[in-house]
Order: structure tokens, then sequence, then C-alpha cells
């Protein structure tokens, strides 16, 4: 496929069903959960504990070189890997819903943990495979366009297995709305069953590098020692540490200014969609922009959201401005991410895709994870309004990272 060849629809159904697929077991125990619990009594310990279910998400870095490695003769090298994972999580889902909640809520909580643990590590499998297979698919000028997809769909599932089940339970009643959520996802497995997924490689290249003990060190040694890389990966830890640091503290905020659970999960919905709808946006306009304006424009426009937020203080009765910003700083940051996790897939080498790009996506996460956990204690020492402006002002003064790179390259 040439870089100025558009993907066919059937690749874009493909990686829109895959990602979607990915968000569905994110939205359940991020925000489904937690509030279940609650409503049927559970310790807030317990529900503090589901922040640990996310590890693999983050670990996954440490198995991702052989998921590039490790192929199946039958399905297909990334076939053979998002299927069964697909088909772990169903299973999975399937299960709770055949039980009932009073004792999973109750005696069955270890149960219940270990089972949603087990979803996140299919799931988080299952994205190492899938980034791999995007990169792969995609030709460079649309991977904006894919990373469109990736992040639309992603929140696309949270809000299904997330504000969606949250809607539905009370009528439906758990069993039915498990079930519910089991069937959607083996709906989003139909396109990957039905892709012909060719051959990659001859074996002989194929296992040219022996998946063995030493692959992780190999593989990341290799990575690292890119031309650039080095360069390259400062812009990945720091591009989004503004929205690291203020975004937590929004929901926080509004609260304080009199804000209900029903009112910020209305909020929560809309915005999401309009940062879907950013997101596609952010896709075409890498397409006609390339790389470095994108990162710099959609980086500017980030910053921007995040100051806005500061507006919002004493304001919080006026819910017109509330969701302007909001969706503002949605769109801004779908745009954002979009630009960023394209590059990210240029950095990725030949038959290494998936763990290429999980190490950078993971070390981004990590750092963004640390400094958002000091945003409660800005907030605190400096105010709502110090956070925001401070964090718009981080994220524009990491963006100097950005020409330096492509100045080097």
């Amino acid at each position: 496929m040439r870089a100025f060849d558009r993907p066919t629809p059937t690749v874009l159904v493909l990686l829109a069903s895959l990602y979607c697929a990915q968000g569905l077991p994110s939205g359940l125990v991020a925000h489904a959960m937690p509030v279940l619990l609650r409503q049927h009594g559970v310790d807030l310990v317990w529900i503090g504990l589901l922040k640990l279910l996310a590890l693999p998400w983050l670990l996954k870095v440490l198995w991702a070189p052989w998921v590039d490695r490790v192929s199946s003769d039958r399905l297909g090298h990334h076939r053979g890997w998002i299927l069964p994972m697909q088909g772990a999580v169903i299973f999975c889902l399937a299960g709770l819903a055949l039980m009932a909640p009073q004792a999973l809520f109750g005696s069955g909580m270890w149960l219940l943990l270990g089972t949603l643990l087990l979803i996140n590590l299919a799931a988080a499998t299952q994205d190492v495979a899938t980034d791999g297979l995007a990169v792969r698919l995609l030709p460079e000028r649309w991977r904006g366009l894919g990373n469109s997809l990736q992040v639309g769909g992603y929140k696309l599932g949270m809000l299904a297995s997330g504000s969606g089940l949250l809607m539905v339970v009370g009528s439906l009643g758990w069993n039915m709305s498990l079930g519910l959520l089991a069937a959607g996802l083996l709906v989003l497995t139909l396109p990957i069953w039905w892709f012909p997924e060719k051959q990659r490689l001859p074996r002989n290249a194929v296992q040219a590098e022996t998946a063995g003990a030493g692959l992780l060190l190999r593989h990341y040694k290799g990575l690292l020692t890119q031309p650039g890389m080095v360069a390259w990966l400062v812009v990945v830890l720091t591009f989004k540490l503004g929205d690291a640091l203020g975004s937590p503290m929004i929901k926080p905020m509004l609260v304080d200014q009199g804000w209900d659970t029903a009112a910020l999960g209305q909020l929560t919905l809309i915005s999401s969609l309009a940062g879907i709808g950013g997101a596609l946006l952010g896709g075409m306009l890498y397409a006609r922009w390339g790389a470095m304006r994108s990162l710099l424009v959609f980086g500017v426009l980030q910053a921007a959201g995040l100051a806005a937020m500061a507006v919002l203080i004493g304001r919080g009765s006026d819910v017109g401005l509330v969701y302007a910003v909001a969706m503002f700083e949605q769109v801004a940051d779908g745009m954002s991410t979009v630009a960023l996790f394209a590059v990210m897939m240029r950095m990725c080498r030949p038959e290494h895709e998936g763990a290429d790009f999980t190490l950078q996506a993971s070390a981004q996460i990590l750092l963004s994870g640390l400094v958002g956990a000091c945003s409660g204690f800005v907030a605190k020492t400096v105010g709502y309004g110090g956070l925001f402006i401070g964090a718009a002002l981080l994220g524009l003064a990491m963006l100097v990272w950005v020409p330096r790179y492509f100045g080097r390259r």
C-alpha cells in the first residue's frame, strides 16, 4: 500500500470495531463498577482496589514483544491473538451475566475482581495486536484518520459500558445488562473474524529474531537505539503533561460548585461525543498538515482548553458556559491525542509494530499518571485557577520539544 492510498472501508470498519471492543471493559471497570458497587453497599476500600485492575494496561509492555513474534499459521498473526483475547472477554462477561449480583458484590467479591482482572489482561493483550495490525494496514498519510478511529472507537466503547450500562441496569437488571454487553462485544468481533489477514512474511523471516528469554531486552534496545528515538521519546513523555496535570480536577471543581452526579454524567456524555468529533477532525487535518504542524497547532488548542477551565471558577451555575468550555477542551484533547498517536505509529519498526507502539504508549501513560497524581495537591496549594493556568503554561512550554525533534530529523 502506497503512502497516498486511502485505507479501504473494510479496514476502517475493522479498526473501529477493534478499538470500540477495547473500550467496553475499560468503561465497565472505570465508570460503571464503582457506582454499582457503592449502590450495593460495598466498602470504599474494595472500590479503591478497582484502580489496580488497570495494571495489565501498564505492564503489557513486558509481553508485547512476544505478541509480535509468536503467530498462528491457521488464524494469521494478529487474528491469532485478537480472536482468542476477545473470546476470553466475551466468556468472562457472559459468566458474570449468569451470576446473581448479590453474590458477586458480597461473598463473591474476590471472584468479581479476579474476573475483571482477567478481562483487563485479555483486553490489554488484544490492544498490542490491534496496534500492530493498525500500523501495518494504515499508510503514513492516513494514520491520523486511523487514530481518529482509535480514540473515537475507544470512547464509544467506554460510553456504552459506562454511562450506557448505568442507564439501563436499573430497568433491565444486572444479568440482562451484562448479557447485552457480551452480545455487543460478540458483534464487534465479526469484522476481525471475517478479515482475511495475509501471511505477513515467510516463516523463516518471522522467526529471524527468536522469541527466547532475551527477547524483551533485545527488542527494546533495538527500538531505543534507532536514530532520533530518544529525542522523540522526550516529545512522547512531555506532550500531554499539561493535560495530565489539569484534567483530573475538572469534575471536582464542578462538584464544589454544586453539580450533582446526574448533571455531571450528562456533561461527560455530551463532551465525550464532542471529543470523538474532535478526534475525527484531527485525523483529517493531520492528513493535510502533516506531523509537526498538527502537533503544534493541536498542542496549543489543548493548552487553551485547559486555560479556559479557569473561566469556570465561580461560574458553575452558567450551564451553557460550562458545556461550551468542556466541549472545547474535549475536542482539543481528541485532536492532540490523534496527532501524537499517529507519529508514534510512524516510529514503529516493521515486524515490531505492536511492541514498539506499546512501549511509547506505556511510557507516556506512566509519566502522565504520576503527574496527574499530583493534581489534587497542586489544586489545594494554588487553587483551581492556579492549577489550570499552570497546566496550560506547562503544556505550551513542552511544545518546544516538537520543532527540536523535527529539526534534528
